[in-house]
């Protein structure tokens, strides 16, 4: 089997698919190529490809239904490629669960590096074992699933892995560079726009209101802290009236009970 990892390219212009693919084929990937949405969805089931290329508009299906059904069989990462450029397109396309999004005409060396970014993060970050819980939420670190109220969460690649990253850091402040490192790829380390934008995506799935953070904390100029105790305000770099010993550092975590359901993966 080929260590090479596999795209698969949809776009309903020839002359995109064929540069795309001259491409990224130069890059080292292997890459198979659909003229639609019915075709790409055929192709995925046939070749099982490492990662999807998605136009966004195409005859017939367009690119958000073929992402929607390619999800439905199987947890897979997913760049949406579209004309359109626009700030609210891109906020659209990631809220309809991208993984990334790449607006046309694009640079094929940037392309390349993210779809590599991409990859990176769909292998994951090594889970540890355990759950950290707090309010309603538990995070699985391990199955890598989050239950609010006992209901599964639905996130996409990109939020586990953020969420992953403060989890298994819970009571550390975590540096911006880092996450950006560890989620997006060195290439990302100084965008702190992207970073802010998924953080905040992050507390709304948690259940948190618009412009609140929840219990993950902004600590300005430095990264992010995911507080499970309550004890911890933003900006704040100690503690806030907590005594050693109140709580069990990095989070509350306790082995899988035996027996306990699994309602579902996310990834």
């Amino acid at each position: 089997m080929s260590a090479q990892p596999l795209v698969l390219v949809a776009d309903d212009e020839p002359r995109i698919t064929k540069l795309v693919s001259l491409a990224l084929s130069a890059e080292g990937f292997r890459v198979v190529t659909a003229s639609g949405g019915e075709e790409a969805l055929q192709k995925a089931e046939e070749v099982r490809p490492d990662i999807v290329l998605l136009d966004i508009v195409m005859p017939g299906m367009d690119g958000i239904e073929v992402m929607r059904q390619l999800r439905e069989r199987r947890p897979i990462p997913v760049i949406l490629l579209t004309a359109k450029g626009s700030t609210s397109d891109k906020a659209k396309g990631l809220d309809l669960g991208a993984d990334d999004y790449v607006a046309k005409p694009f640079d094929l060396d940037e392309l390349a590096a993210r779809v590599r970014a991409v990859l990176r993060r769909a292998l994951g970050v090594a889970p540890g074992g355990g759950i950290v819980s707090f309010d309603d939420i538990e995070i699985d670190l391990e199955r890598r699933m989050v239950t609010r109220g006992g209901d599964l969460v639905q996130l996409s690649r990109t939020e586990w892995l953020l969420l992953q990253h403060l989890a298994t850091n819970a009571g550390k402040v975590v540096l911006h560079t880092e996450l950006l490192t560890k989620v997006w790829g060195p290439e990302y380390r100084d965008d702190l726009q992207y970073l802010r934008v998924w953080v905040s995506r992050v507390r709304r799935k948690l259940g948190c209101k618009p412009g609140e953070p929840g219990r993950i904390k902004t600590f300005q100029g430095i990264g992010y802290l995911l507080d499970v105790d309550g004890s911890r305000t933003d900006g704040a770099g100690g503690n806030t009236g907590q005594t050693p010993g109140d709580a069990v550092p990095y989070g509350r975590r306790r082995d899988k009970r035996p027996g306990e359901g699994d309602p579902g993966r996310l990834l």
